[in-house]
């Protein structure tokens, strides 16, 4: 969907593409023909955005064969979606009964997580609309933060050097403007806003809204580490620091953690093949839901899961709404939109959904609450 701010400028807003993962191009042209285009018709829009999630071997796949690429592209119009933004956090598909920290291996310390970026740049470069300002790509913030040092450090620096003199080769190849979103995550060397920013400082660029080199915020990553929204947004903008996109989901909370049902709804969440970080207000935080013994439980716990903010969580946790809503405030309420590619980013029910079918309508449900909350703040759908 597409929406006119006040300024005049375009905000793309779709779904990340994680929520239906692919481990070729035949099983993501099921899911775009199958859920995605569902979506779509369900919406009563005529496109609708999709953050597209392509593991390695089918991004590289991608970035070589132009037959490939065709196909891709014929899917996407025969269901009247567009491409804006990819999602490239997660390097692969695991078939691991516990992945942990692996999933965010390969990083940028390693060669790999280079080349694999910049084939979805390259990707992205071919999808997107060509009336589209710019395109964005996110990524991982750096690596796991253990281990890491000084050296590990220059050597993520040296990367992100390569990876911008990539996009700036790339934008006079094509006259295709990417920009790359790095995405704060609990547990990971760059967890929080500030300590991003603090990074990616050197990225600013003298015109707001410019550098190829920004932030990627996520509402519920921002959530789950107790970061004020208004407190975040300063800091972003003390530093210069862009935001390239955002994702937008909430997150579980549990207000009073001796409540050991409570405790029990929330270990029910999520998927735990993957770490699910909980924080504690005030407090520490452990790295997965199952040890959060280890915790003191004298305040409220937050835990990384990505549920919809069009319904409520089974009780007694309750969502993060409040923090969503501040931060599309800050984003698209002002006189200028922060960040003009929005994305909804959940993928965590207490009911997974069993077909096709059942997932494009709860994709609906949570795009039509995001529409309405644009729309009241002053933005005016135009796709």
């Amino acid at each position: 969907m597409r929406f006119r701010h006040r300024d005049g400028s375009v905000v793309h807003l779709g779904y990340a593409g994680t929520v239906h993962p692919a481990a070729d191009l035949d099983e993501l042209v099921r899911w775009l023909d199958g859920c995605a285009g569902t979506a779509r018709a369900d919406l009563g829009v005529p496109v609708l955005g999709v953050g597209l999630w392509l593991v390695s071997p089918l991004a590289d796949r991608l970035a070589n064969s132009p037959v490939a690429l065709r196909r891709l592209r014929r899917a996407l119009v025969r269901n009247q979606l567009e491409v804006v933004s990819l999602n490239g956090v997660a390097h692969s598909l695991y078939s691991d009964p516990i992945v942990g920290a692996k999933v965010y291996c390969p990083d940028w310390t390693d060669s790999e997580r280079l080349r694999y970026t910049v084939d979805l740049v390259d990707i992205l470069a071919e999808l997107m609309p060509p009336d589209a300002e710019y395109g964005s790509v996110s990524t991982l913030p750096l690596a796991w933060r253990e281990p890491w040092s000084k050296a590990r450090d220059a050597a993520a620096r040296v990367a992100f050097d390569r990876l911008e003199f990539h996009l700036d080769r790339t934008e006079r190849r094509t006259g295709r403007k990417i920009r790359i979103a790095v995405e704060p995550e609990p547990g990971c060397v760059l967890e929080m806003v500030g300590q991003a920013a603090g990074w990616l400082n050197r990225y600013t660029s003298p015109d707001a809204g410019k550098s190829k080199i920004g932030l990627g915020l996520d509402s519920c990553h921002l959530a789950v580490g107790f970061e004020e929204p208004d407190a975040a947004f300063e800091t972003l903008w003390r530093d210069g620091v862009d935001i390239v996109k955002a994702q937008l989901s909430a997150a579980p909370q549990l207000v009073d953690p001796s409540d050991s049902a409570g405790r029990q709804a929330l270990a029910d969440l999520g998927d735990p093949k993957y770490l699910r970080q909980v924080r504690e207000w005030c407090g520490p935080g452990v790295d997965d839901v199952d040890l959060s013994y280890q915790l003191s439980g004298h305040a409220c716990w937050r835990m990384h899961a990505h549920i919809a903010a069009h319904v409520a969580p089974p009780p007694p946790l309750t969502a993060t709404n409040a923090v969503l809503d501040e931060c599309l405030k800050r984003l698209v309420g002002g006189g200028h939109p922060l960040a003009h590619h929005l994305e909804s980013e959940t993928y965590t029910w207490p009911r997974p959904p069993r077909t096709r079918v059942q997932l494009a309508k709860r994709l609906v449900k949570e795009l039509e609450w995001l529409r309405d909350r644009l729309t009241a703040l002053g933005l005016v759908q135009i796709l």
